[in-house]
């Protein structure tokens, strides 16, 4: 979910993007050598299991703030409506703990100042239902996709 590794940030991927003005804009005393980011994804694979009940994707601003225990029991413990809402702020307030500031505090800062508070932070949480799965009929997989009906 990080745009800069699939489309932007072109300079910091392929040395020969990286030359003038590029350097005095960021600072660099020299142009750079070899890529500092890819645009290669890091893929996990996990096969569900009946127990599984949810997926959170998310940015690494959730990660940079959240561990992967902190992020499932917030979603276990409320499942469903609001819960990709609940995790960003739990993040937020975990950004705001660590600047020594209040949640209330950090959310009152300016969008584009906040930026150096903390990264964009992008959460989808999807549930799973098993008996629905478990059917595997086409008619099952297009009201899931819908939500329900025709």
């Amino acid at each position: 979910m990080q745009v800069s590794r699939s489309i932007g940030d072109v300079y910091l991927k392929r040395p020969e993007f990286n030359r003038e003005p590029l350097n005095p804009k960021f600072r660099l005393a020299e142009p750079l050598r070899r890529p500092v980011i890819s645009a290669e994804p890091s893929i996990t694979t996990h096969t569900l299991q009946p127990h599984d009940r949810f997926l959170i994707f998310a940015s690494d601003g959730l990660w940079e703030h959240l561990s992967n225990q902190e992020a499932v029991d917030i979603v276990h413990n409320h499942p469903h409506v609001g819960s990709a809402k609940r995790l960003i702020k739990a993040a937020l307030q975990e950004a705001a703990r660590k600047r020594e500031m209040r949640y209330s505090d950090l959310k009152r800062i300016d969008r584009g100042v906040r930026r150096h508070f903390h990264d964009d932070i992008a959460v989808i949480v999807l549930f799973l239902d098993h008996d629905l799965i478990s059917k595997g009929s086409r008619r099952s997989l297009l009201q899931s996709v819908r939500g329900g009906g025709w």
